[in-house]
């Protein structure tokens, strides 16, 4: 493959120095980036080069969400109105009700979504992962799977956060088994673009002896593990009635705290718990658009001052990382009641090189510089919402929409390019998409019709 020179564009580093180039050129080569400087020397260099010219356009590092549930996109329009947990129990999860090829179309959409605000890697934590694998690697994306675990004996209609008395040691093995195939047959595949990761679902959920058994899966393939942790108030609760502890004491006192995890949400830790996350180095993933959903603002200055890394997700019902910088700017600057702090630059760090500390990929990704993969994403700048392109950064991170990203590339393969998905018909993905969801919802309401939801979910066509 010849090589590929992007000229006479904005080039947002995202290095140590936070330079942004202007009228510069990045090369790349063998799926790395291996060059960056003025056009017209890196022109010279590279005279064989497949050119892209980028005048109006910035090419930025691409972004990492390190906390994601692709399918959860079932429940858009249905459960971000209504608290965590959510104020409705449901009788069934839609998730279990829909067929895998239905999965994997789901999945597929929010791998759309993904591609389309920027995002070049994502942590998708679930159960199941391997009915869609296959089809996410072909999507050209980055991938870091993360098989979902627990052990806890749930009731039906169980709502996150609520006590759990019982755990069950058969379901302990089968899950951590399952794990394990996704390892053997998932991780380092796609050329490298799929990794796997552990998770063990809930802090409530988890029985110490699975805690115990998710690490040690991690730990066979040096990979990471992850937990949601601190979702809610009534997890706290919870845990304090189920061990006497708050939920990460209980991680810390089954040393599962540390580097080698990332913990998601962690909205309401008191200050011990910060200092653990700080003092064990804990890598911690914010999604800031998620929480302020839920009408908290999780303590992130303070985990960062403690020495937590701080990395960036998604979470449920949208896979778009514009909004999730965005917001946590916003969020952050009220919570320090502080208009200049964070600066969009320090957002772009955390979404960028401080989510690819947490999944331990900084050496590879998170960063435009010469070694590196080619992970980017182009912006036109001259649009209504950019223009004037004073400082680029700011522009984008304050008024900038996923409508503005032209082109993505991962491993110096284009997988959007000038407006179009490359791998995924995207058209038909969107319109199964939309009859699964509707359709699982009135099967919901036929199944049970006592059902009272507090919206009133759209026909089937």
């Amino acid at each position: 493959m010849p090589a590929t020179l992007i000229k006479n564009a904005t080039i947002v580093t995202g290095n140590p120095a936070r330079d942004v180039l202007y009228g510069a050129a990045i090369a790349i080569d063998g799926g790395r980036i291996a060059a960056l400087g003025p056009s017209k020397d890196l022109a010279a260099r590279y005279p064989q080069a497949q050119v892209v010219d980028g005048r109006g356009k910035a090419v930025f590092p691409g972004l990492i969400n390190c906390h994601a549930h692709l399918t959860a996109n079932l429940f858009r329009g249905v459960t971000e109105d209504f608290g965590f947990p959510s104020s409705f129990r449901l009788p069934e999860d839609p998730r279990d009700m829909i067929t895998d090829d239905e999965t994997t179309v789901m999945a597929l959409l929010s791998a759309i979504e993904c591609a389309r605000t920027g995002c070049t890697t994502t942590v998708e934590i679930a159960k199941g992962i391997h009915r869609y694998a296959s089809d996410l690697a072909k999507t050209g994306l980055r991938w870091a799977l993360a098989e979902n675990t627990a052990d806890g004996v749930v009731p039906q209609g169980y709502r996150p956060g609520e006590p759990v008395l019982d755990y069950s040691d058969k379901q302990r093995v089968g899950d951590i088994e399952r794990a394990g195939r996704l390892f053997e047959k998932w991780h380092g595949q796609a050329s490298g673009r799929l990794a796997c990761m552990v998770s063990t679902g809930l802090v409530e959920t988890t029985s110490p002896k699975l805690l115990r058994d998710a690490r040690a899966l991690a730990e066979k393939y040096n990979a990471k593990y992850t937990i949601h942790l601190s979702q809610s108030q009534i997890e706290v609760e919870s845990l304090l009635q189920m061990r006497g502890v708050r939920p990460a004491h209980t991680l810390h006192h089954n040393d599962y705290l540390g580097p080698g995890l990332v913990a998601a949400h962690v909205r309401y830790l008191d200050p011990s718990e910060v200092a653990l996350m700080g003092a064990t180095r804990s890598n911690v993933s914010h999604q800031p658009a998620m929480a302020a959903r839920r009408a908290v603002i999780p303590p992130i200055p303070a985990l960062r001052a403690a020495g937590a890394v701080i990395g960036m997700g998604t979470d449920n019902n949208t896979q778009d990382m514009v909004e999730v910088m965005r917001t946590g700017m916003f969020t952050e600057r009220i919570l320090r009641q502080d208009a200049a702090n964070p600066q969009p630059e320090d957002v772009l760090y955390d979404t960028t090189m401080g989510s690819a500390r947490a999944i331990s990929m900084e050496k590879e990704i998170g960063s435009l510089e010469p070694g590196k993969k080619a992970d980017l994403f182009i912006v036109n700048v001259q649009r209504s919402n950019l223009v004037p392109a004073i400082r680029i950064v700011s522009s984008f991170i304050n008024n900038g929409q996923p409508s503005d990203i032209e082109s993505v590339m991962v491993d110096g393969q284009w997988v959007l390019r000038d407006g179009k998905m490359l791998h995924v018909d995207e058209a038909s993905i969107i319109a199964e998409a939309d009859k699964i969801g509707r359709r699982v919802w009135q099967r919901l309401l036929q199944r049970h019709p006592s059902l009272r939801l507090p919206i009133r979910p759209a026909p089937e066509d």
